[in-house]
């Protein structure tokens, strides 16, 4: 990865890794040790190996798929405002997410998700 990539451009291969279901790209884009947290509340992942046993089950969704509505770049900070759609237990539908990414050295360091409501497809 090059050391001269803008938060933003670490943040959209993060962003492409993730829709194509990628884990080893999605992982390249973050830092070894890396940790991912929900707003204002715990520790979801810490390091590549939490964060892929993380993410393996998510990315086996068929559906799964993240539609970029906005993005604010403040210097190493970025947040992403997206749509998410999941595979839920219950049914196909989509989530509301704000994730905030801070990045040095080329990488993101941090990772921070705010999640909105979900909706089940079919359902208002």
């Amino acid at each position: 990865m090059s050391p001269m990539a803008t938060p933003e451009e670490v943040v959209q291969r993060q962003l492409e890794a993730y829709n194509g279901k990628d884990i080893d790209a999605w992982l390249a884009t973050y830092a070894p040790d890396a940790r991912q947290f929900e707003l204002h509340g715990g520790l979801l992942a810490s390091g590549h190996e939490e964060m892929r046993s993380r993410m393996v089950v998510r990315f086996a969704e068929p559906d799964l798929h993240a539609r970029l509505l906005s993005r604010a770049v403040m210097g190493s900070i970025v947040a992403d405002h997206e749509v998410i759609t999941r595979n839920f237990p219950e049914g196909k539908g989509t989530v509301e997410m704000l994730c905030i990414y801070e990045v040095s050295e080329g990488l993101i360091q941090k990772a921070t998700f705010a999640l909105g409501d979900k909706r089940l497809a079919g359902h208002s």
